[in-house]
């Protein structure tokens, strides 16, 4: 008769425990919309804490082993680490509706990686994807603090521009902010995050420039990161551009360098959103000009639906490709921004390149799509010479 008291009691604990772990699955996800994607985390989610409940109960009283479940995944964020959620650079939703093609997008960052080992990553522009209608989320801490530790992991050095989407007006932190966090993840911190902790005060939320020296401790080629900015705040997604205080800081520096040097340097500029000379580069390629090299890739615009336009340039003219052409440091630009494109065109003297894209998520079916998705491999030479070259994610095993 004990026995069959103490049996009965013991079921009814753990129908309590297991009503307390629904109702704690429900709370976690209650503001988050219904959909097929997100009642399989669900459930995915209330089977984990079951056996993680099961694992705890055999070392834990019993009174206590749901406290153990509440602090280690009694929230969204915390969750996430137990039924697999990974975000990563271009275009992360970070929440958990987005994991399942934040995960694609990591796994196709660590493929190559894995391919290429790089000596330094740089990311052109839309780490986060903070915008409700595709992610369900406004978070745009979270996708940065996961792609910072996937890439320390990694152990390579990484640089970025920032993108228009990465501080969207309704994301949980605006520019200053973000800015913080990418300063408590930097090189003083992770020992990786090449983000200046000062920054030159001009426009732009990033603006820096990385030497690359050689052995002997010679200039071999800078990098020059410069934030395209997002919008001008004059209506609905008007892209911003590069500004001449940004033009003049980036002449200042070239010329620091050429007077260390004793030479003209060499030069590489990355940015997100692409200048008009990226447009004015492609229509001259489709007219047939010889005014262009046309090296690989194609720029078909976006097909996605939103915009029928074959480069999403500002309306504003940026003064940086004329300042560029002049000074006869820079002899390649790098940008992103527009999805689908992923050519390479040569233009006065400038190799005008579009990286390829990660993004599964941002734009309308292009998790379906492959040939935009990869990333370009640059390979600088003792002579200051470069290669580039595109590695589509699809010719990696």
């Amino acid at each position: 008769m004990k026995d069959q008291k103490n049996k009965k009691k013991k079921k009814t604990v753990n129908n309590q425990i297991n009503h307390k772990i629904k109702t704690l699955v429900d709370m976690i996800f209650d503001d988050i919309p219904y959909s097929e994607e997100v009642n399989e985390a669900k459930a995915k989610a209330l089977t984990s804490l079951d056996k993680e409940y099961r694992k705890i109960k055999k070392k834990d009283r019993e009174d206590t082993a749901f406290e153990s479940i509440l602090e280690k995944y009694g929230s969204l964020e915390k969750i996430t680490k137990l039924i697999g959620l990974s975000k990563d650079a271009a275009e992360i939703g970070g929440s958990l509706y987005s994991y399942p093609k934040d995960m694609k997008a990591l796994d196709a960052c660590f493929r190559e990686i894995e391919h290429t080992h790089p000596d330094l990553v740089v990311v052109t522009g839309d780490m986060s994807f903070p915008m409700g209608i595709m992610s369900l989320s406004l978070n745009n801490s979270a996708p940065v603090q996961q792609f910072a530790a996937f890439m320390r992991n990694t152990g390579i050095p990484w640089a970025f521009t920032y993108g228009n989407h990465d501080t969207e007006s309704m994301s949980t932190l605006n520019k200053t902010e973000l800015a913080e966090v990418y300063k408590s993840l930097s090189y003083k911190t992770s020992g990786n995050l090449l983000y200046p902790y000062v920054q030159p005060d001009i426009m732009g939320r990033n603006n820096q420039v990385i030497e690359i020296k050689n052995a002997d401790g010679t200039l071999n080629t800078a990098l020059f990161m410069i934030d395209s900015n997002s919008y001008t705040g004059e209506g609905l997604n008007v892209y911003d551009y590069i500004h001449d205080d940004q033009v003049d800081w980036y002449e200042n520096e070239v010329k620091r360098m050429n007077n260390e040097a004793g030479h003209t340097v060499n030069s590489l500029v990355f940015f997100h959103i692409p200048l008009q000379e990226y447009k004015t580069a492609t229509e001259l390629y489709l007219a047939g000009s010889d005014e262009v090299t046309y090296y690989f890739g194609e720029n078909p615009g976006d097909h996605g639906g939103i915009t029928n336009e074959l480069i999403c340039c500002s309306d504003y003219p940026s003064k940086l490709f004329d300042k560029a052409v002049e000074l006869k440091s820079s002899t390649g630009f790098f940008c992103g921004h527009d999805h689908y494109n992923n050519a390479c065109i040569e233009y006065k003297g400038i190799k005008l390149t579009y990286g390829m894209s990660i993004d599964y998520l941002a734009m309308p079916g292009i998790a379906k799509e492959t040939k935009q998705r990869g990333a370009e491999l640059i390979t600088i030479h003792n002579d200051s010479t470069w290669d580039l070259e595109q590695i589509p994610l699809d010719t990696l095993e």
